[in-house]
């Protein structure tokens, strides 16, 4: 498997991504693990901001399952993907950054859900073109 493979720059910026929401929610676990920020009252100000990065830390790793299978088969296939899979990858990358913003920004639910529908679909795309 060359490591110039374009499928391979969309799955590194996904994990490029979650290990900056890692670094984030580190950051905002600081007042409540090390006491570095809290309140007087002891309390962490970022609390809320908390909640909404781990539920989309726990996104990152349902449907983007799917995605990283996808992008192994189609690793393991001898001829390149067409550049209609490369970009459903980028697609799907570009959803799940906006994702990220929407969940953890707003409760914009609808939004949020939209945008789901756009990497969900991506990854459908990804696997139709992969079977047939």
């Amino acid at each position: 498997m060359p490591l110039d493979h374009p499928l391979l720059y969309p799955m590194l910026a996904h994990l490029l991504w979650v290990t900056l929401l890692y670094g984030w929610l580190t950051i905002v676990r600081a007042p409540t693990a090390w006491s570095v920020g809290a309140r007087k009252d002891g309390s962490n100000p970022f609390a809320a901001i908390e909640m909404r990065i781990t539920a989309n830390l726990r996104n990152q790793f349902e449907w983007p399952l799917f995605f990283y299978v996808v992008c192994l088969l189609f690793l393991q296939e001898p001829s390149s993907p067409h550049g209609s899979e490369i970009w459903l990858a980028w697609l799907f990358v570009i959803g799940r950054f906006l994702h990220s913003g929407i969940q953890i920004m707003t409760s914009n639910v609808r939004l949020r859900g939209v945008i789901f529908t756009v990497n969900f679909v991506a990854v459908l795309g990804m696997w139709l073109a992969l079977l047939t």
